[in-house]
């Protein structure tokens, strides 16, 4: 429960080796957040979560609790929320973190491997978002913070699996934002540029690139001041208002 000054206390993050998952649930707890949750798949052995639980606790958490959790297996999902909360109480902030990036080559190649792919980065999203949703209502507080991408704002020809499933996503957690107005609940969605991880390695940089320590920053600061929708950097909220508008030939041209 936020404390007297609205400080967060309980953080859960769905997705827990995501770096930048991990880089806004580190800059939470320097912030004051002291209970953790990390749920991931093979949470239960100690090795699958890495560094992550000491990076916590060296940042001043006093628990971080592990949580086995698969995208893929969404009947599961309501149970794992319940899970969290029987670990840290009410959820302050939860961080939808998980999700596959992979390379469109392979996907045209392996239409299971992309169906696949799009289960962990949107429909997974979907259960997990509305079991998230019905416990932050029930509360009457909280926020549910989604890592989306400036990749489903239009999507590319060359990453159009990837693209599609956070253009789901986004459309997805912008309705349940609206779903959840007036419960005292909310949704917080996180359009991040390139950042450079183990998980974007093979991907070329791109303009405006931005740290995962970003993306921590902006989203600390958008929860201070109940901002929806946040950009990172900044600059790519323009970028894409200009983007949008381009005609379709031209797109295909700009956007390989």
């Amino acid at each position: 429960m936020r404390n007297s000054v609205g400080t967060v206390d309980t953080v859960l993050l769905l997705g827990g080796r995501s770096e930048i998952g991990l880089a806004i649930v580190e800059r939470l707890v320097r912030d004051g957040a002291r209970t953790v949750v990390l749920a991931a798949r093979d949470a239960h052995h100690t090795e699958a979560l890495g560094a992550g639980p000491e990076r916590l606790r060296a940042a001043g958490a006093t628990a971080v609790h592990p949580v086995p959790f698969d995208a893929a297996a969404t009947s599961e999902h309501a149970g794992v929320v319940a899970r969290a909360t029987q670990l840290a109480g009410d959820l302050d902030v939860v961080v939808d973190a998980f999700g596959v990036l992979g390379e469109q080559a392979q996907f045209e190649a392996d239409p299971a491997a992309a169906a696949d792919a799009v289960t962990a980065t949107y429909t997974g999203h979907v259960s997990m978002g509305l079991a998230v949703a019905a416990r932050l209502r029930e509360q009457g507080h909280g926020t549910l913070v989604v890592l989306s991408s400036v990749a489903g704002v239009r999507v590319r020809r060359d990453n159009l699996v990837y693209g599609s499933a956070k253009a789901g996503l986004d459309g997805f957690a912008q309705g349940l934002d609206d779903a959840l107005h007036g419960s005292g609940a909310r949704v917080m969605v996180v359009r991040p540029g390139y950042i450079p991880t183990q998980m974007s390695a093979h991907v070329s940089p791109a303009p405006f690139p931005a740290t995962a320590e970003q993306v921590a920053n902006a989203v600390a600061e958008g929860l201070r001041t109940g901002r929806r929708v946040i950009w990172v950097p900044r600059v790519l909220r323009g970028v894409f208002a200009g983007l949008r508008l381009l005609p379709r030939p031209l797109w295909r041209r700009i956007s390989r």
